[in-house]
């Protein structure tokens, strides 16, 4: 069993061999599994058969594994995104300085989303997936209220799939314009052509709104839409989940028995306690947006992190809208360690109390092992668990930015970003290696992005 590095020569002998019979060993590393069971182990080795992990721990024999010298690297699990909306990935930070959900609505979902095509689509739900690999994200939730036809649906679960990625489409039809009102009658033929199989990089689940108050009542939450999730055994997300009205309706929710582990709510911003103690009753996850909430200033503007954790729920994190904010998951778990523990010490300031502040094991918990239960996938993916398929990250701990290694977990979420990223599996699969995205071509990827911008653009609104 010789040694190599995450170079080119071990990626053609790991292609050279059948993927359902594939063995690497991973050795050497520090290796934060993110298993409350397992820890971090220092010079740990990690085994992933075909496509999933079968033994994590030191010293272990593989006998004809292709083995990575991971020496000076940190494997931990794949980053796991809640909530984002990937069709709009071509108008990327278009506007950086959005002032309120308001802007954000009228320009983007009842302007530049109208006169979209499924090739676009298409085109910005893969330039998001495929970033979201380079920056370590392996599961994706793509929240796609852009579903004007049935070509707009399949162009997007296309695009998730053609990427690699481990997906989840939630689908949704679009708040303004024209569209077929084929949804959510739709998503039958997607489950039964898309999502036949339980064991499949692609989930499904169904997406609507939280209120009436953006785009009426037929893309809202209520007895209905979880009557239809239900007849397909499929789980909800439910997104801007802001405010009095949302609160009264979690209220609701919770007396029609239609709040559970299968239900997603998305921001959770100004929720009423009342509301909160619906949600952690139920067992509902939530997916917090950090940099959204603060920037574009969602109802409070503040993460509801520790209403969350109050509540007994540890949530998922995700990055939302890439029109305005950064795409990578750091930028997600720095923004809610920095707030989270600012309000600590102010709300204690010129007290005797003692601030609660959450630590970088806790963002980074929410970054991966909780944004997999929010997803449904926790028997799937989130940790480094001897059973579960193989999404991981080879970070470069001693490059540049990161040396000396002291705290992986700290150097993970404080010191990292994609540049240190050298490899990415999912489901086994290397989708980045030696720090480049494989197999794509970036120059042609370059000229779609390019075009679809300019058609969106120029194109006035339906």
């Amino acid at each position: 069993m010789e040694a190599h590095t995450t170079s080119a020569a071990v990626l053609d002998e790991l292609r050279r061999r059948p993927a359902d019979r594939r063995r690497i060993l991973f050795t050497g590393a520090t290796v934060v599994t993110m298993d409350p069971g397992l820890g971090v182990i220092d010079g740990g080795d990690v085994l992933v058969e075909g496509d999933t992990i079968t033994a994590v721990g030191r010293d272990l024999d593989a006998g004809d594994a292709v083995a990575v010298d991971a020496t000076g690297t940190i494997l931990t699990p794949g980053f796991v995104d809640t909530h984002r909306h990937a069709w709009e990935t071509q108008l990327r930070r278009i506007m950086p300085d959005v002032d309120d959900l308001g802007g954000y609505v009228m320009a983007t979902l009842a302007s530049y989303a109208t006169v979209y095509r499924p090739e676009d689509m298409y085109t910005g739900t893969r330039l998001a997936a495929l970033t979201a690999i380079d920056s370590g994200i392996t599961t994706l939730l793509d929240f796609s209220h852009n579903s004007r036809t049935r070509e707009h649906s399949d162009a997007a679960i296309e695009a998730l799939r053609d990427t690699g990625i481990r997906g989840v489409h939630a689908s949704m039809g679009p708040h303004f314009g024209d569209w077929d009102r084929q949804w959510p009658g739709d998503l039958t033929r997607i489950k039964d052509q898309y999502f036949s199989s339980d064991d499949q990089l692609l989930t499904l689940r169904l997406a609507t709104l939280a209120t009436d108050e953006i785009a009426g009542p037929a893309l809202t939450y209520g007895t209905g839409p979880a009557r239809v999730a239900a007849d397909l055994g499929i789980a909800v997300s439910v997104d801007a989940v802001f405010g009095a009205s949302s609160s009264e309706a979690v209220l609701r929710w919770a007396e029609d028995g239609i709040l559970s582990p299968d239900v997603t709510l998305i921001h959770a911003t100004g929720l009423t306690p009342e509301a909160w103690k619906a949600m952690g009753e139920t067992g509902t996850t939530v997916a917090l947006a950090p940099t959204s909430d603060a920037q574009i200033g969602l109802e409070t503007a503040i993460p509801a992190v520790d209403e969350a954790l109050s509540a007994g729920i540890r949530p998922g994190l995700s990055i939302d809208v890439e029109v305005a904010l950064a795409s990578d998951m750091f930028s997600q778990m720095r923004a809610l360690h920095a707030i989270q523990r600012m309000r600590a010490v102010n709300a204690a300031y010129g007290t005797d109390e003692q601030p609660s502040r959450i630590t970088t094991h806790d963002v980074l918990d929410f970054a991966t092992l909780q944004g997999a239960r929010t997803n449904g996938l926790s028997g799937v993916t989130g940790s480094l668990t001897p059973g579960k398929k193989a999404d991981l990250l080879v970070i470069e701990a001693e490059a540049l930015n990161n040396m000396p290694l002291n705290d992986p977990i700290g150097t993970i979420v404080l010191g990292s970003d994609a540049r240190n990223i050298s490899a990415v599996l999912i489901d086994g699969e290397p989708r980045k290696w030696d720090g480049r995205v494989l197999d794509v071509d970036l120059t042609a990827l370059r000229a779609q992005v390019h075009a679809s911008r300019e058609y969106v653009l120029n194109t006035p609104a339906a």
